[in-house]
């Protein structure tokens, strides 16, 4: 279990798991639909078997990437402690345990749920094609929040949709701040990245820019429902670690990029949802 645990990095679910709690209390406390804990058992199952499914087979797929790469060689497959076979089982098990629950859910979230793996599955293929692999990464994991709306209520909604979008934001420019730590090997492997394609400092930039549009998308929320002052105490942090990240990581200094990945970015998730579940309890 352990093996596993890294294989798929399960520390890694602060950055999801936090925007379905907001996509599922968002549903149970704008519309008519009641808390069920049946229903926040099978998110949060759900939420578990998309994640394991996806990492796995990214590091199935990148198993030979990573071997090469100074970087990622100590990674569970490449160092011998997870085999290819039993990654590939790990994920095909996790994708069908993904849409079992789905099933019990309700009939659009089955009917979605090979969409949902083909978006968080195919992710691990893109960095051989496209640059713009950070988005789809970031598009996989806002299907959080619109999930788990989902969940409560089997239809769409706008509200939502702003936190998917914030997310897509948020995700895509951290992501490209991680991937400065390999610009060089991705361009001396032909593969394919926002570093390796613009540079460190245009990266940078353009890292900028989605997480100003992802503190936008945060905010909007506030126009379409009521909130009270929690909530905008959430923003406030998560725009404060955003700001703190783009202060770690500087075009001439990478050495704290892990920092402003797991950490800045660990906290602006957990502490806004856990403000936008308390904004929650103070408006009702």
């Amino acid at each position: 279990m352990k093996k596993y645990f890294s294989l798929v990095t399960f520390s890694h679910t602060i950055f999801a798991m936090p925007f379905a709690f907001i996509g599922f209390f968002l549903a149970v406390t704008t519309t008519e639909y009641t808390f069920e804990w049946h229903k926040l058992v099978l998110m949060l199952l759900c939420m578990v078997f998309a994640r394991n499914s996806a990492m796995a087979f990214n590091r199935y797929l990148d198993r030979d990437i990573d071997a090469q790469n100074p970087r990622t060689k100590v990674r569970d497959i490449p160092a011998g402690r997870i085999s290819p076979a039993a990654a590939l089982t790990f994920t095909l098990v996790n994708c069908a345990l993904f849409m079992l629950a789905t099933w019990f859910i309700n009939r659009l979230c089955f009917y979605l749920s090979p969409v949902a793996l083909l978006v968080v599955l195919g992710y691990s293929a893109t960095k051989r094609f496209t640059a713009l692999c950070h988005l789809v990464l970031g598009l996989g994991l806002s299907l959080a929040p619109i999930g788990a709306y989902l969940v409560v209520t089997g239809h769409f909604a706008l509200l939502p949709i702003f936190f998917s979008l914030a997310v897509i934001c948020w995700v895509s420019g951290f992501d490209i701040i991680y991937a400065l730590q390999d610009e060089d090997f991705d361009r001396n492997q032909n593969l394919h990245s926002i570093p390796s394609k613009l540079g460190t400092v245009r990266a940078l930039n353009l890292s900028t820019f989605l997480h100003v549009l992802s503190a936008i998308f945060v905010i909007l929320p506030a126009f379409f429902t009521t909130v009270g002052i929690p909530y905008y105490i959430g923003i406030l942090v998560y725009c404060t670690m955003l700001v703190y990240q783009h202060r770690l990581v500087k075009p001439d200094d990478l050495s704290r990029v892990n920092f402003a990945f797991m950490t800045t970015n660990g906290i602006a998730s957990v502490v806004f949802a856990a403000f936008f579940l308390l904004d929650r309890l103070w408006i009702r």
